[in-house]
């Protein structure tokens, strides 16, 4: 049996501010001192990526971006290119989070195109799924995530490929930033019928393989249980990440 190693990945969104971004990586990176059994990600906004970089080189910590565009270069004004991305030392790019979908009504096709353009440029996709308040409440849960991830991954559906090194988070939408919080079983329920998809979709090797990270009010007093479900590996943190000790405390969640 494949061991998934677990990933908790920090996702500070519109926040901080450059000195406070460089404040914040520098705790997090000295406080991961002598951790091991857990890689760490942090997500900071474009103009933060380079201190970043600096405050956390040689931590272990691995620098991801928010958001990309598919195309490499062009006219298009406000975008930035997995190239760029690469060029200011990212190794990952979350894709498809609820706010780009639900505020900037991206659409599954915009998200597939982008993870394909990660994936031919090196960078690890962190791609999200997850189902609002009333597709759950309507019993419409499996039925969203499966149209989610059959059309966000399609280009790798259409090959027969999934690179194993690709990410996938499950954030219901209506536990991010509200405080609720799926329960352990119903998060692995989730993470369940993912892994099940994968192998379907792809095979049993890559459904072994693949990350599937929990996201959605995740903080130090329910890390751990959901740190034991079978098929949750790992955190995809939001509010709780732009504080040190909390963060670190979900970090060592063990």
């Amino acid at each position: 049996m494949i061991k998934r190693r677990l990933l908790i990945a920090g996702n500070w969104k519109m926040n901080p501010s450059i000195d406070d971004s460089v404040s914040l990586a520098g705790e997090i990176a000295a406080g991961m001192d002598s951790l091991k059994g857990v890689d760490v990600l942090l997500a900071p906004p474009f103009t933060a990526l380079g201190v970043v970089r600096e405050a956390i080189k040689d931590s272990g910590i691995f620098l991801s971006a928010q958001n990309m565009h598919w195309k490499t270069n062009g006219a298009f004004t406000g975008e930035i290119s997995g190239a760029m991305l690469i060029e200011t030392g990212c190794t990952h790019v979350i894709i498809g989070h609820s706010e780009r979908r639900n505020l900037f009504h991206e659409t599954n096709e915009m998200i597939d195109l982008k993870a394909k353009a990660a994936s031919l440029l090196g960078l690890i996709p962190i791609l999200c799924v997850g189902e609002t308040l009333e597709q759950r409440e309507g019993g419409h849960t499996f039925k969203v995530l499966k149209e989610q991830l059959d059309l966000s991954l399609n280009n790798y559906r259409s090959v027969g490929i999934m690179p194993p090194s690709t990410i996938l988070a499950y954030e219901p939408v209506w536990a991010i930033g509200t405080g609720k919080t799926a329960t352990p079983s119903q998060a692995q329920e989730v993470h369940r019928f993912i892994r099940e998809w994968l192998e379907t979709s792809f095979d049993s090797k890559t459904a072994s393989q693949v990350r599937i990270l929990y996201g959605g009010s995740v903080k130090p007093d329910n890390t751990a249980d959901l740190m034991s479900q079978e098929d949750i590996d790992g955190a995809l943190v939001g509010g709780a990440s732009l504080k040190p000790d909390s963060f670190l405390q979900i970090i060592r969640f063990s």
